[in-house]
């Protein structure tokens, strides 16, 4: 058995970015042509009228004050209201490869790794561009890198998920050196029509390098515990899937086709079972929260993450303990807590204990405990 060790992250962050100003003015004009086009049906008492937003609604409910997004122009278009991403031949790269590919580079000059001693590429992601051929392959094929690649998707704990099964295939021998990438292109994925929910992704794409401990040539972090689980729950969820021209109505302009929750039950919850989770791994590994010096959390909701915080170390976290990025990166989904340790794991001593955690639909969670070395 080999101990499996994180040794490069990587991070793609694209060039345009949306103020929440800049999102609340286009929503709002949205409202006002919905509002004008219903007027007599609302007037009657048959439809309701779209509400408008604001930025300080925003960042009082999720702590988010503006997000990357591959393309800003559609978004921000009263009269489209979802990004524009001009469809690309078969010959050539994808956008989701595109974006892995950039991160992936970064990561393995991290760890000093070339691309082609690579024997696993893991593409793990919320939504993949396609079922087939697997996003990973052409992943790999692009990188040169060998052995084999997989997709995975578990939602917003996709990352952890991925680190576990590349961790543990480290740990056997059946590799030697992995990377697990992260390409989330969010905003094709939500519903940017709903007030609710309208403000919640960005796009970002991230990679971790896996290797054997022995083979780290600088600074890294062992891997001493992964954990996942799972429970079933419907209030986060996507209806969209192949099956949907089969069915009376599918191919409709449908509010389930996007990305829906349940805001208020996945609060109570997914907290409780996150906290329950972590305070359980630690258990496990003797690790007590005196001992954890950095949580790097799932990016979705500052309140849900200060709880999260609370119930680990038993106190308010001090700032630094447990970072976040959701201000200037929104909810990335998977992607969200490997920025978080990406940024900010440098200054941590050898010897300090941290733990990755990400949670989401399913419900999910995933946790990674890690020593600097």
């Amino acid at each position: 058995m080999f101990k499996p060790a994180i040794t490069g992250t990587g991070v793609f962050t694209p060039d345009q970015v949306i103020t929440n100003d800049e999102l609340v003015e286009a929503f709002n004009g949205y409202a006002d042509l919905m509002n004008e086009k219903n007027a007599d049906a609302i007037a009657a008492g048959e439809a309701t009228p779209v509400p408008h937003s604001s930025s300080d609604f925003i960042f009082q409910a999720s702590g988010i004050e503006q997000r990357y997004v591959i393309d800003k122009t559609g978004v921000l278009d009263p009269n489209i209201m979802h990004p524009l991403l001009p469809e690309r031949s078969d010959d050539e790269i994808s956008l989701m490869a595109e974006m892995a590919l950039d991160a992936c580079k970064k990561a393995l000059a991290q760890a000093q790794v070339s691309a082609e001693d690579i024997d696993l590429v893991i593409c793990a992601a919320s939504n993949l561009e396609r079922a087939y051929p697997a996003v990973a392959v052409e992943i790999q094929e692009a990188l040169g890198a060998g052995g084999f690649a997989f997709d995975m998707n578990v939602a917003c704990s996709s990352a952890t998920f991925g680190i576990q099964a590349a961790a543990d295939m480290v740990r056997a021998g059946s590799v030697r050196k992995a990377i697990v990438v992260n390409p989330e292109i969010c905003s094709a994925h939500l519903e940017w029509r709903d007030r609710d929910c309208h403000f919640i992704f960005g796009d970002v794409a991230t990679a971790t390098v896996i290797e054997r401990e022995e083979d780290a040539k600088g600074e890294y972090f062992e891997i001493l515990s992964t954990s996942c689980a799972t429970q079933f729950s419907n209030n986060i969820r996507n209806n969209n899937g192949f099956l949907r021209r089969s069915r009376p109505y599918g191919m409709e302009d449908r509010r389930d086709m996007q990305f829906m929750q349940n805001g208020r039950k996945v609060f109570k919850e997914v907290l409780p079972m996150v906290s329950k989770h972590i305070l359980a791994q630690m258990a496990e590994n003797d690790v007590k929260n005196t001992d954890l010096k950095r949580i790097w959390l799932h990016q979705a909701n500052k309140s849900m993450n200060d709880f999260i915080g609370k119930k680990v170390l038993g106190r308010t976290p001090e700032p630094g303990e447990q970072p976040n990025i959701l201000q200037d990166y929104a909810n990335t989904s998977s992607a969200g807590s490997i920025i978080a340790f990406s940024q900010n794991s440098d200054d941590l001593h050898a010897g300090d204990y941290g733990l990755i955690c990400s949670f989401g639909a399913g419900y999910s969670v995933g946790s990674i405990l890690v020593r600097r070395h």
